[in-house]
């Protein structure tokens, strides 16, 4: 403990009553800021996929088989073979479970090859052209690029989740929100991605899983023809006499065809060097595969390689990524989207109602020719408990001009219609009265 101390100083790293060291960031794991949906146990030491629980479906289905079949069939073969190999028909079973146990606990529960995220999208590329400094850039970036890879040309994309351009083989895992190298599938009897880093241990999990169906299975039937010659009966008596075999038999059969199906399909695809994304995505038997090294070269590939070294330490100490509060006015929470109502607010000034009238005048102006003149908007001012409703109005009508809508509502174009009928009868009236005066004269 002594010697990391000066080390986690030297990082910043906050001291035991929770300061940052003279205003520094405050330093959390990698694992606890982690923007994927993966699961992390003992510390961030095991990393799992959102759907890690289903993990204690597969050990059940792997166990409970097993159980039965040490108990109800194995332990009958102890006192008939001698030399102790009855034991070993129930060693071997054992040792499969536990050793098909341990590839599934190694598959699930390391990193596949996560591919770190980035903080910030790439910089588009400016093809050798000069560029201004102070000329902003208005160039997106491409989707897909172009490289070449055992003298091939190979497309790789740009991800917008993880803001970088994926390598080749690799694709972003909309389970656990990652994009992974050499992706394969995301297994959801493993509750994790199969990648580069956790590949070899899959197949030996799904070959394992094939060999203890097969083990079981073949057991199961020669205690079956040992109970008919020793008691010299039919198959149908001798199955009615172990029911736990019967079981067993039909589990087993129906499971080598799932797990031995899979183990087949493997062995295909890493005799041709394809994932099953790229078996189903891009079909290599349509044109070349830049990948392939030969039968041979593709199975050292998988099983002879090291593991690459993980590309993340979730258990290092990064900045804590402030969060972004909302900037409070008057006890009301502002947002870009309400840029010009908080303006108004901090400014303490309301917006005139004659104003906001005008301003939506001179957006129908390119619709209908209006003109009304200043004598006659002082006249239609509405009282102060009416102006409120007015200040509403307009903010509604820019909201929706912001949006790229250009319709009122109900309420402000019945308010426009009474204007407009106010001011036609203002202005009978007044000529009226007018003409009524020059005929008294």
């Amino acid at each position: 403990m002594l010697p990391s101390q000066p080390q986690d100083r030297h990082l910043g790293a906050p001291g035991p009553s929770g300061g940052g060291g003279g205003g520094g960031d405050e330093l959390i794991r990698t694992y606890k800021g982690w923007k994927g949906d993966n699961v992390f146990c003992f510390g961030g030491r095991l990393v799992f996929g959102p759907d890690a629980r289903t993990i204690l479906i597969t050990i059940f289905l792997i166990t409970a088989p097993v159980t039965i079949f040490c108990v109800f069939v194995g332990r009958k073969f102890i006192d008939d073979y001698p030399h102790h190999r009855g034991v070993s028909v129930l060693a071997i079973a054992v040792g499969l479970n536990l050793l098909d146990l341990v590839f599934l606990f190694i598959t699930s529960g390391r990193d596949p090859g996560i591919i770190p995220r980035n903080l910030y999208p790439p910089e588009p590329e400016s093809n050798g052209e000069p560029r201004l400094a102070h000329t902003p850039t208005q160039t997106r970036l491409p989707r897909t690029k172009e490289m070449l890879v055992n003298g091939i040309t190979v497309k790789i994309k740009y991800c917008d989740t993880c803001m970088l351009y994926r390598p080749p083989r690799a694709s972003h895992c909309s389970i656990c929100d990652n994009c992974v190298e050499k992706f394969d599938h995301h297994c959801p009897w493993l509750g994790q991605c199969i990648g580069l880093r956790n590949y070899r241990f899959y197949f030996m999990f799904v070959l394992c899983s094939a060999l203890l169906c097969i083990y079981v299975h073949v057991f199961c039937w020669i205690y079956v023809k040992r109970i008919m010659d020793g008691e010299k009966i039919s198959i149908w008596k001798a199955l009615i006499k172990t029911p736990a075999s019967i079981a067993l038999i039909l589990y087993s059969f129906v499971s080598v065809w799932f797990v031995g199906g899979l183990t087949g399909f493997h062995l295909y695809l890493i005799g041709t060097n394809q994932s099953t994304y790229e078996n189903f995505r891009y079909r290599y038997d349509r044109h070349e595969n830049p990948f392939n090294k030969g039968i041979v070269g593709n199975f050292m590939e998988v099983f002879c390689t090291k593991v690459p070294l993980s590309k993340n330490s979730f258990r290092a100490k990064v900045p804590k990524e402030p969060a972004i509060p909302p900037r409070i006015v008057n006890g009301a929470m502002s947002s870009p989207s309400l840029q010009k109502v908080s303006h108004d607010i901090e400014m303490g000034r309301k917006p005139v109602w004659h104003e906001t009238v005008e301003e939506e005048l001179g957006d129908l102006e390119k619709d209908m020719e209006t003109t009304v003149t200043s004598r006659d908007l002082s006249r239609m001012l509405p009282p102060e408990e009416s102006e409120g409703r007015g200040i509403m109005h307009s903010r509604e009508s820019s909201r929706g001009r912001r949006g790229g809508s250009w319709e009122f509502s109900s309420r402000v174009n019945e308010d426009l219609r009474t204007r407009d009928e106010s001011v036609s009868i203002r202005v009978g009236e007044d000529s009226s009265e007018s003409s009524g005066n020059v005929a008294s004269r």
